[in-house]
């Protein structure tokens, strides 16, 4: 009966081939659909004799199948109809899947309809119990006593609740370091520590607790080995990332503890005894437990669209799906990475793929990266899509692929695990482009580009920023950051038309835009940046970049910064406005004339004189720099309410400044699955 059933449903695919029309074959899945039928139906016939397919797998498997009896007239789509499919393994793709220009295979929510992909599963079983006094709520999970399942992140109707987390608001402070000190080298991690009294103790399931050091620009994540209380010493299962000092200062690295049992008494926390298999649950207020429904991820990651060098997946599109549900656990031996959380894989990954798109989706309630462009890509694209709730970052592009498009996307709430992910990590990758996105709440950078420390070989080149929303990244959380990071030899390399602001670190380093470790040969022109801590644009060291006209306005502590002094020119800084009032307009090191700064307008609308790193106007003019620059009011159209448009007497405008257009930045579309509530309208 079962090889009937094939025959049948080959015979059925067979003849919907002969009959297609000129456009497309659609093929459907369902909820209530059989992987015995022919998958060519939107719905069961009245006898269920025939219908759509009930999974994926199914889907895809018919295409090859229609692929190995003859071309596709003008490609194939595959309709998955509205519900949630929880998937047991990762949806896997490879070149046996490919579409063509002319021929594309499409995944698409069926129209009108609402789709999830989960790679997490739902729990049941729960009942009243008592912890420690307080009404609660638990649930049995075998899978998770017997080791084969342990998770970190729990979703309620579709919402992330927190595991519990001392202290409950803020961060304890580490007293001082054991067999290190503050001195010793900042790049080595330590796996001890001395803490104040009371702030970590012989709790339940002590290896089950973890600590999360914020440091540098990193976070190191290392579950406890054993506990001193009497000393008030911790031993920690894992090395950090970095020496457990909070940056470069004699001072302990600020933490908090994760998964403490005892701490299980505010609304909304959940605990996992993994010993016992049970799972607490501490309702919400008003929130309806024995109605709710309780989803755990299992995966780490959704689909993989993985081809080869010599046979890459080509013209395969994701349209319209929300994708959700997943868990990505650190190695043993890694507490974390030493930027960007760019070990965090993506949730959806494409390796030697080419022409594939992911657009109007939704990524969200994830535990890493929500999509990573792996080596061998080339022209893929993630576009209108709406990237959310995010144990990592948003998108990252890796080493060895070229020419991806990331357009109109939002991408938000950040680093809900791996704190210094970026919003879109571009590592030593060509050719890209980033633009019209909005990019928002993060705690490390907002977009970041390029791989290479210092001035060797790069391959990092031909990338174009522009027309991006970046905003309130950082959020006082980690330092040394940027709401656009650079890093080595760009040669092409393009920072335009951006609207920055609010990028605030936790000490040193928030600045709007910072051309870091040799970044050298990159235009940076007609962006706005305003209401950063650090300063409005930062140059650690690098070469020859242009900086023409932008706004860089309401920094704290610097409006610009220089670190390092070199042989070469540093930077052409050109035709731009510096409005202010607070702080010190040039901050670091500018004691040598390697620079080339002319025609700007400077203004502190504070009052306050301006000086130039200790010199005044007529002194810094004598060495050479902004010969032709004002010190003058920009005549902005209204500063106070950050509208940087200038008025026609501006005397910026005499000096060619050139009014900088916002009004396209951000999306130009709605962003996410067009059938959901969530959709967004184009946020400016």
């Amino acid at each position: 009966m079962i090889m009937q059933g094939v025959v049948l449903m080959i015979f059925a695919l067979c003849a919907a081939l002969s009959s297609a029309s000129a456009d497309h074959i659609q093929l459907y899945v369902a909820k209530n659909g059989n992987d015995s039928w022919s998958g060519t139906r939107p719905e069961p016939n009245r006898t269920h004799t025939d219908g759509p397919f009930a999974s994926l797998e199914r889907a895809r498997d018919a295409v090859r199948e229609l692929k190995r009896r003859g071309k596709l007239p003008a490609g194939i789509t595959i309709n998955i109809r509205k519900g949630t499919y929880y998937l047991d393994r990762t949806f896997e793709l490879t070149s046996e899947d490919s579409g063509a220009a002319d021929c594309p295979v499409v995944y698409q929510a069926y129209p009108g309809e609402v789709v999830t992909i989960s790679g997490g599963k739902e729990i049941e079983g729960f009942g009243k119990v008592t912890v420690s006094g307080r009404a609660m709520i638990a649930a049995q999970i075998p899978e998770v006593r017997e080791g084969k399942w342990y998770f970190t992140q729990l979703f309620v109707n579709g919402r992330r609740r927190p595991r519990t987390r001392l202290p409950k608001e803020g961060f304890y402070q580490i007293e001082s370091l054991i067999d290190a000190d503050w001195d010793s080298p900042w790049n080595q991690g330590q796996d001890k520590f001395r803490f104040k009294q009371g702030e970590i103790k012989q709790w339940r399931n002590l290896s089950d607790v973890e600590i999360v050091a914020l440091h540098f620009w990193v976070e190191s994540r290392m579950p406890i080995q054993s506990v001193d209380e009497t000393q008030c010493i911790v031993n920690l299962a894992k090395k950090s990332v970095f020496r457990l000092s909070e940056e470069w200062n004699k001072a302990g690295a600020r933490y908090y503890v994760e998964n403490v049992f005892e701490a299980l008494n505010n609304p909304g926390q959940w605990y996992l005894d993994r010993p016992t298999g049970t799972l607490y649950y501490y309702p919400a207020v008003g929130e309806d437990w024995q109605r709710s429904q309780f989803v755990a991820p299992r995966l780490c990651r959704l689909v993989e669209v993985i081809g080869s060098s010599d046979h890459p997946v080509t013209n395969v599109h994701f349209k319209g799906i929300t994708f959700s549900h997943t868990e990505y656990l650190l190695p043993p031996e890694h507490s974390g990475a030493a930027q960007a959380a760019h070990t965090v894989p993506g949730a959806i990954y494409f390796e030697h793929a080419v022409n594939c798109t992911i657009s109007e989706c939704e990524v969200s309630g994830i535990g890493n990266y929500a999509v990573e462009i792996g080596q061998g890509c080339k022209a893929c694209a993630v576009e209108k899509c709406l990237i959310t709730d995010l144990g990592a970052g948003g998108i990252k592009i890796d080493t060895g692929s070229e020419g991806t498009v990331v357009s109109d996307n939002e991408i938000s709430d950040g680093g809900k695990i791996y704190l210094s992910a970026v919003g879109v990590l571009v590592m030593n990758s060509p050719y890209n482009k980033i633009v019209h996105n909005n990019i928002h709440d993060l705690n490390y950078t907002g977009v970041s580009v390029g791989w290479v420390w210092g001035y060797g070989p790069s391959n990092a080149k031909g990338n174009i920023v522009e027309q991006n929303h970046i905003h309130h990244v950082g959020r006082g959380m980690l330092s040394d950051l940027g709401g656009i990071y650079t890093l080595g030899i760009q040669p092409g390399t393009v920072l335009r038309n951006n609207l920055i602001h609010d990028c605030f670190s936790h000490g040193y380093g928030g600045w709007g835009i910072y051309t870091d470790e040799g970044s050298s040969e990159i235009l940076i022109e007609n962006n706005i940046v305003y209401k950063t801590k650090t300063g409005g644009f930062h140059q650690h060291y690098g070469k020859e970049n242009v900086v023409r006209n932008n706004i860089f306005a309401f920094a704290q502590e610097h409006q610009l910064q220089r670190t390092r002094q070199e042989q070469h020119i540093s930077f052409f800084f050109e035709r731009n406005i510096v409005y202010y009032n607070s702080g010190v307009l040039l901050g670091a090191n500018w004691s040598d004339d390697n620079f080339k700064m002319d025609y700007n307008v400077y203004w502190n609308a504070s009052g306050r004189p301006i000086t130039f790193a200790g010199a005044t106007f007529d002194e810094w003019k004598k060495r050479g720099h902004d010969v032709h620059s004002l010190i003058a009011d920009p005549k902005f159209v209204d500063a106070e309410h950050f509208d940087f448009r200038v008025k026609p007497d501006s005397p910026a405008v005499t000096l060619g400044f050139r009014n900088i257009d916002v009004s396209q930045v951000g999306p130009r579309k709605p962003v996410g699955p067009p059938n959901k509530l969530s959709s967004r309208q184009p946020n400016n």
